[in-house]
């Protein structure tokens, strides 16, 4: 019968020691770096483990690429999107401030045009911006950002580049409330360019509307007839362009013909208008009546003749 050994010593300390095992690898690890350094003998080992391990290195390093790809594509598309986002946001501040340039041009224009037309009935003009419009529909009213403080007064004309815009209505220091020539509460002088015939000019209320209520049957006013202000009264400069007559109907059986006309100026548009002191014409003097002739008083007077008495 076979006995069995029942040696109790641990199995790690069965075998060689450690430190000579240690030594022998070593020995034999700088023989192969010898004999490889020396004599290549070990390049088609070496190829056949890297041919081996190849397929090993892709299958491990393909998820790592498919990672590092997503993410880079995510990172890109992101940085992408942000650029589109400066790209469209610097397009449009481009456009903004080419839209700007092309008001401030718009507004030298205007400027320069109500420079010009004024040039020749004013002593001086003031620019004015509006401030605030009225927005009750039956006042026609802005308020400008010129007051006493820059010599503004009540009743002063007020135009823009294409003709009489209001007057001042009421003026505080640094402001001044004009009342335009629609409003319903005012009423200018006017007198045909074509015909020279005068009448009055009223507002109705409608920005684009004034009525003539006094102009009889028979005057010679008629569709598309420019009415210019007269300069009556010391308001307004005479001479400027007020409205265009759009209709005109007349009626045997009526003494007053209806006329209506458009005001040239931009009543609804302008920004800015001009502040114009003006002298106005002084009235003509009556002519002098003739100087009446002193009737003739001379009397004949007789002269004695000398004589003596004998």
């Amino acid at each position: 019968m076979v006995e069995l050994s029942h040696d109790s010593r641990p199995i790690i300390g069965r075998g060689p020691p450690l430190v000579a095992t240690f030594i022998t690898l070593a020995i034999a690890s700088i023989a192969l770096m010898v004999t490889d350094q020396r004599y290549d003998q070990l390049e088609r080992v070496r190829g056949w483990l890297t041919a081996a391990a190849y397929p090993v290195q892709v299958a491990v390093d393909t998820p790592f690429r498919a990672w590092n790809w997503l993410t880079g594509s995510f990172a890109d598309r992101d940085r992408l999107r942000q650029q589109n986002l400066e790209v469209t946001a610097r397009l449009r501040l481009a456009n903004l401030q080419l839209q700007r340039f092309a008001a401030i041009e718009e507004e030298n224009r205007r400027l320069r045009d109500m420079r010009e037309n004024s040039a020749g009935v004013a002593e001086r003009a003031l620019v004015a911006s509006i401030l605030n419009v009225d927005l009750d529909p039956f006042r026609h009213r802005v308020l400008l950002d010129k007051g006493k403080a820059d010599g503004v007064f009540k009743g002063q004309a007020v135009l823009d580049g294409e003709g009489i815009f209001g007057q001042v209505w009421r003026v505080n220091e640094h402001s001044a409330e004009v009342i335009l020539i629609s409003d319903a509460e005012h009423a200018i002088p006017v007198q045909s360019n074509r015909s020279g015939v005068r009448t009055i000019a009223v507002g109705t209320g409608d920005l684009a509307r004034l009525v003539l209520p006094f102009v009889t049957g028979e005057s010679d006013l008629k569709q598309g007839d420019l009415l210019l202000s007269t300069g009556m009264g010391g308001v307004f400069p005479p001479g400027y362009p007020v409205a265009k007559v759009t209709r005109v109907e007349r009626d045997a059986k009526a003494t007053f013909a209806i006329v209506e006309a458009r005001p040239t100026a931009a009543l609804d548009r302008d920004r800015e208008v001009l502040l114009v002191w003006f002298k106005a014409p002084a009235p003509e003097p009556p002519p002098a009546a003739a100087p009446a002739t002193a009737p003739a008083t001379a009397a004949s007077a007789a002269t004695p003749a000398p004589g003596g008495t004998q």
